[in-house]
């Protein structure tokens, strides 16, 4: 039998896979990539199996969990485990902290015939692992950000750049009040654990400059970890800009014709669009306070139109209407302001080219 290991840092690196024994309701929470949730225990069983421990002991729990994990039951977990443990040999299995869950079922695939190792410390230690391995390299590397106004192509730039890291991407959310896509979010924890994951193989191969797009602390649901926003406040900044008319189309197609056609891929053509249509109204909704009341009418009554004309007849010129107001009279003098604010860390300028010409320059300077 291979030995049980403490390596999470080979484990990450060599996406090795993992079966996780916690209950279902732990995963959801959070997990790590590529893993499998094979439970040792439902959600039901393992409540069951808390209550008991909690008013009659440890003893009494491990009773329990025996007599529910059982019979049919038991042997069907177990051939899961096996099935997973033959078609991956190379694996291993954990559960929270790496004790009795996985003692047990280790244990039981080794009465099967099947010898496989498990996660000393589990989740608990793997994950502390990727906390401070983001930690680490917030504190040791070189960052740059890129920012801009809305509607610059922030996003693209970085997604063309070797040495960037998207945090949009990980987060599957476009960062603004209309970010939101057809696929829900991760939940904060498989955030974080993406982000520290990246970072890590990055560093493995000898990067240590990283390019990062400008963000607030939350990118929708998902809030950057402490350390890297914090540093974000500091890390030298590149400004990145286009014509107004430029930014239009941009956000035209990101966030109109692109997103419709995400919906629809993912919900089918009319039910697609009238989600997308929903989500379009409701994100404007939301910065509804900070328009102000007359604002948020006008804009509103043009975003409806304009979706109203694509529905009957897919076109899309009127968005362009409350696409336009939006940035002149909402975005770009909250922009200008923060502009003005980081105007000390901005070290170059540019359209697109010239950011990406200034970045390769400034990377084969070091």
């Amino acid at each position: 039998m291979r030995d049980n290991t403490t390596d999470y840092r080979e484990l990450f690196l060599n996406d090795v896979p993992m079966m996780d024994m916690r209950a279902p309701v732990e995963y959801s929470k959070g997990a790590f990539p590529g893993t499998v949730s094979l439970p040792l225990m439902t959600d039901l069983e393992r409540q069951k199996v808390g209550t008991c421990y909690k008013q009659k002991g440890q003893q009494a729990a491990i009773e329990l969990g025996h007599q529910l994990v059982s019979g049919k039951v038991k042997a069907q977990r177990v051939e899961a485990w096996a099935a997973f443990a033959k078609a991956h040999p190379e694996g291993y299995l954990y559960c929270f902290r790496g004790g009795l869950r996985s003692q047990i079922v280790q244990q039981w695939l080794k009465e099967a015939g099947i010898e496989y190792p498990r996660v000393i410390g589990g989740y608990k230690a793997m994950r502390t692992f990727l906390i401070e391995t983001l930690d680490r390299a917030v504190a040791e590397c070189e960052f740059v950000v890129v920012g801009g106004m809305t509607g610059t192509g922030k996003t693209e730039v970085v997604k063309a750049l070797a040495d960037s890291v998207d945090l949009e991407g990980h987060a599957n959310h476009r960062g603004s009040s209309f970010g939101k896509r057809a696929t829900g979010q991760p939940s904060q924890i498989d955030f974080e654990n993406r982000l520290a994951i990246d970072l890590l193989k990055r560093r493995a191969r000898g990067q240590q400059l990283f390019v990062l797009e400008d963000e607030s602390r939350m990118i929708g649901m998902c809030s950057l970890p402490l350390s890297l926003h914090q540093g974000m406040q500091h890390f030298p900044l590149v400004w990145l800009e286009d014509s107004l008319e430029g930014r239009i189309e941009r956000i035209l197609k990101d966030y109109v014709i692109d997103l419709a056609a995400e919906f629809r891929a993912v919900h089918g053509d009319e039910p697609g669009f009238e989600r997308f249509a929903e989500r379009l109204l409701q994100s404007l909704d939301n910065i509804q306070k900070r328009l102000g009341g007359e604002r948020y009418q006008r804009l509103r009554l043009i975003m409806q139109a304009a979706l109203d004309e694509q529905r009957r007849r897919g076109a899309v010129e009127l968005h362009r209407g409350w696409i336009e107001g939006l940035l002149r009279e909402y975005y770009d003098p909250m922009y200008a302001y923060q502009r003005e604010n980081k105007g000390t860390r901005i070290e170059f300028a540019g359209d697109a080219p010239a950011i990406l010409d200034y970045l390769a320059q400034r990377r084969a300077r070091r």
